[in-house]
């Protein structure tokens, strides 16, 4: 299943790819803050959003 990780300040996009990561690796990856509008990164259930994939290659 893909997985999309994007700040959610200004939407960069911090990890996309079929391998599942945990939201602490990626943030840890960006040293906890967003590389584009330097937000403090952060993860709350709150926040999740799921949406069914669509592959767009199929058209």
């Amino acid at each position: 299943m893909p997985q999309k990780v994007t700040c959610s300040e200004c939407n960069y996009v911090l990890y996309e790819g079929d391998i599942l990561k945990s939201p602490q690796d990626i943030i840890k990856k960006y040293d906890g803050r967003c590389p584009k509008c330097n937000r403090k990164l952060g993860f709350s259930t709150n926040c999740v959003s799921i949406y069914p994939y669509e592959d767009k290659t199929n058209n």
